[in-house]
């Protein structure tokens, strides 16, 4: 079997060229793409046969990077992120410098700092958010681990990330809390 750091660069070198993975996060297992590129988001939202006004979130392994993403960040989003123990997705405004399509009307997007070790590998390496979107067909049941994802969603990705593959916990998706200006706080799961 190959050693993590070689996976972890062939992933990257996937993305890299506009590729589509499907991989472990620190909740859900993700169909993800580089954040930045408009191709491959745009794909992604066709292999889920979802509306893209429907937004998806972005991983960042680094705290210090979502500051690129945004405008300004809320100071609670700061102090939510320090204080939590299970992952937490926040939705903030004034969302830049990803793929338009990753954008909400409302200037909004969502962001989760991964310390999970494979998603967290590849967002360090990539230098760029990673797309998360759960591996599942819009509407269908989200898949808890490798096993229960359709062979559509495995035929349709570039590269599936070889790790963390026979997992059969039941993870649960992160905790979402949009924020916004004016001290809005609203928790939506």
């Amino acid at each position: 079997m190959e050693n993590f750091n070689d996976i972890i660069k062939q992933t990257v070198d996937v993305l890299n060229k506009g590729g589509v993975i499907l991989y472990p996060t620190d909740t859900v297992w993700g169909i993800g793409c580089d954040a930045t590129n408009s191709e491959a988001v745009k794909r992604i939202y066709e292999i889920k046969r979802r509306e893209d006004s429907k937004a998806m979130l972005c991983l960042t392994e680094a705290i210090g990077r979502v500051d690129w993403y945004f405008d300004r960040v809320p100071e609670i989003a700061w102090n939510l992120w320090e204080v939590t123990d299970k992952p937490l997705t926040l939705i903030l405004p004034r969302a830049r410098n990803v793929a338009k399509e990753l954008i909400a009307d409302d200037g909004t997007m969502g962001i989760r700092i991964t310390k999970e070790k494979v998603s967290s590998a590849i967002c360090a390496r990539l230098k760029h958010p990673l797309v998360s979107t759960s591996a599942n067909i819009s509407g269908e049941p989200t898949a808890r681990c490798f096993a229960d994802i359709s062979e559509e969603i495995k035929q349709a990705v570039d590269f599936i990330v070889p790790l963390r593959q026979d997992e059969t916990e039941n993870p649960q998706p992160s905790g979402i809390i949009k924020l916004g200006d004016g001290g809005l706080v609203k928790v939506i799961r």
